[in-house]
C-alpha cells in the first residue's frame, strides 16, 4: 500500500493479487492467460480480476469488498454503501426497485437520465413530472424550484428523484427542496452521477447527503478517475428501507463483479479522502484559468460561469462553451476539433461541453487552449439568440403509463403519421441522454419536429426504434 493515502481494502487486493503465481481452475476463464491464445486478446484481458476468487477467496473470506464499502459509508457519513460494477445505471434502478410497489407515484426531475426512467419502467412506479427552471440568459437548465414540487404534492408521491449536478453544471436549491420534502416525509434520492467530486473542497457545492438528502449515486468514472461503469450507491435510514435497497442491489447487479472497477472505486474513494481538496482546488484553478485565457480572445461571454447563476449552484469545474455566442454550431466546433484529436464530452447546435476531471493537470488545459483560441477566433460572428434545448424544454404529455407502454402491441408509422400518437420507445439526443419523449407519452408536433431538427444539426439520437426518425415506434392497443 502507498504510504500517500489511506487503506484501500479492494484496491491494494487487487494489486497484491498479482504479485504470487496462482493456477486457478475457475472463473474468469482467460485466466490471467489469454495472451498465449492471442496477443491482443491478453492485452485486454489478462489484468482483469474477480471480486471472487481474485479480490477475495472464493466464499469472501477476508470481506474486503465490505470493508472497502464501510469505508465509503464513514467517508460521506452515510448509514449504507454500495459499489457497483454496473454504473450509476445500476444503482439508479437498485434503489428505485426498493422504494414502493407498482402503482405508487414518485416526483421526479424531467432532466432525469434514461435509466432512471427505465427503472421506473421495472419498478412499475409512475412519474409525476417536474419541469426544470430555465436561466433564460443562457438558456439553461437550473433545476426544479420548490414551488414546483409543491404543486404535485396533492398527489402524494413517495419520494423526490433529483439529477445534481444537470448535464451543465446546474444545481437546484436542494436544502429549500430537501427541508420540504422531509416535511411531509418524503425521501429524497439524488442521482449525482456528475457530481462526485462535490463535498471534498470548499472550492465545489457539498455533496447531497451533507445537506440532508437522503441518497446519492454517483459514476466514479465521470468527474473521478475511476474504471467504466463504476458506481457508488450511498442512503441514509431514516426515510429509506436499507434491507430493501441491499435485497435490490443483489436483485439487479452481476453476480460475477470485476475486480478492477470494485479496486477502482476504492481508490477514488482514498483519493478523495487523502488529496480531495488540493486535488480539486487545482482543477478549479486551472479551469478557470483556462476559460479566461480563451475569453480572453472574445468581447461577449462564451462560457458558463458560477456568476451567470445562484450562489453554490453551478459546478465550477464544468466548461460549457456557449457557441450560439459565437454565433457559430458546436457540432462544427467539435468536428474541427476532432482533426486535432480533441474529443469533447457533448456537442449541439449552440452548447460544446468539455469535461475536465482531477486527471487534466495544465499540459492538457495548455493543449486545448492552443487549438480552441484559433478556432474561436476564425469563427466567430454575431451572437445568435439562444436556444433552450429540446431535452430541456419539452413539457411531456402523457397518455398511458411507461410500463404499460412498454409491454404494449406496437408498430411503426411514418414520421408525418406520428404525430398524436402514443410513442413506445424512449427518445433522446445523446449526450446527454435526456428524454425528449418516453413511453406512453403522446408524439407531438414539436416533438417530431424538433427531433428531425436536432438529428439534421449532428446531433445523434440515440435509442429509438429507427434512428433515422424516418418512423417511429408507436403503441397500437
Amino acid at each position: 500500500m502507498s504510504s500517500l493515502r489511506v487503506s484501500a481494502p479492494l484496491l491494494d487486493a487487487y494489486l497484491t493479487y498479482f504479485e504470487s503465481a496462482r493456477t486457478p481452475f475457475t472463473i474468469p476463464g482467460h485466466k490471467q492467460r489469454a495472451a498465449r491464445l492471442d496477443a491482443g486478446l491478453g492485452a485486454v484481458v489478462d489484468a482483469d480480476t474477480p471480486l471472487y476468487g481474485g479480490l477475495d477467496e472464493i466464499k469472501l473470506t477476508h470481506q474486503v469488498l465490505k470493508k472497502a464499502e464501510g469505508l465509503a459509508a464513514t467517508l460521506w457519513n452515510a448509514d449504507y454503501a454500495r459499489f457497483s460494477t454496473g454504473g450509476s445505471t445500476h444503482a439508479n434502478q437498485a434503489i428505485i426497485l426498493a422504494l414502493g410497489k407498482p402503482g405508487d407515484k414518485v416526483a421526479i426531475s424531467r432532466t432525469a437520465h434514461r435509466s432512471v426512467l427505465s427503472a421506473l419502467v421495472l419498478a412499475g412506479l409512475e412519474p409525476i413530472w417536474l419541469s426544470p427552471e430555465i436561466d433564460m440568459a443562457t438558456g439553461v437548465p437550473i433545476g426544479i424550484p420548490v414551488h414546483e414540487f409543491e404543486r404535485v404534492l396533492d398527489q402524494q408521491p413517495i419520494a423526490l428523484l433529483l439529477t445534481e449536478p444537470g448535464y451543465l453544471g446546474t444545481l437546484s436549491d436542494l436544502p429549500a427542496l430537501i427541508s420540504r420534502a422531509h416535511a411531509h416525509s418524503i425521501p429524497v434520492i439524488v442521482d449525482a452521477a456528475w457530481g462526485g467530486h462535490f463535498g471534498f473542497s470548499h472550492s465545489v457545492p457539498a455533496h447531497c447527503l451533507a445537506l440532508g438528502a437522503d441518497a446519492l449515486i454517483t459514476s466514479t468514472h465521470k468527474a473521478l478517475p475511476g474504471y467504466s461503469a463504476s458506481a457508488i450507491l450511498l442512503a441514509q435510514g431514516k426515510y429509506l428501507n436499507l434491507d430493501r435497497i441491499e435485497q435490490s442491489f443483489e436483485t439487479t447487479h452481476t453476480t460475477s463483479p470485476a475486480g478492477a472497477p470494485l479496486a477502482s472505486i476504492d481508490g477514488c474513494r482514498a483519493l478523495l479522502e487523502t488529496r480531495g481538496e488540493e486535488l480539486i482546488n487545482s482543477l478549479v484553478a486551472n479551469v478557470e484559468k483556462f476559460k479566461a485565457e480563451i475569453q480572453s480572445h472574445c468581447e461577449v461571454p462564451i462560457f458558463l460561469n458560477s456568476s451567470d447563476f445562484p450562489l453554490g449552484r453551478f459546478d465550477p469545474t464544468k466548461i460549457v462553451l456557449r457557441a450560439n455566442q459565437l454565433g457559430a454550431s458546436g457540432i462544427e466546433i467539435e468536428k474541427a476539433l476532432q482533426l486535432s484529436n480533441i474529443r469533447v464530452e457533448m456537442a449541439d447546435s449552440d452548447t460544446v461541453v468539455f469535461l475536465a476531471t482531477l486527471a487534466d493537470s495544465e499540459v492538457e488545459f495548455e493543449q486545448l487552449a492552443k487549438t480552441l483560441i484559433p478556432l474561436v477566433k476564425s469563427i466567430s460572428t454575431s451572437p445568435r439568440p439562444t436556444a433552450t434545448s429540446l431535452s430541456w424544454s419539452v413539457v411531456p404529455q402523457v397518455g398511458i403509463s411507461m410500463r404499460d407502454a412498454y409491454f404494449a402491441d406496437t408498430a411503426m408509422v411514418a414520421a408525418e403519421n406520428a404525430v398524436g400518437r402514443i410513442s413506445a420507445d424512449l427518445i433522446a439526443p445523446y449526450p446527454p441522454g435526456v428524454a425528449v419523449v418516453a413511453p406512453g407519452e403522446i408524439l407531438t408536433q414539436e416533438i417530431v419536429e424538433g427531433l428531425a431538427a436536432t438529428k439534421a444539426a449532428g446531433v445523434r439520437i440515440a435509442y429509438a426504434t429507427d434512428p433515422t426518425l424516418d418512423t417511429y415506434r408507436v403503441v397500437t392497443n
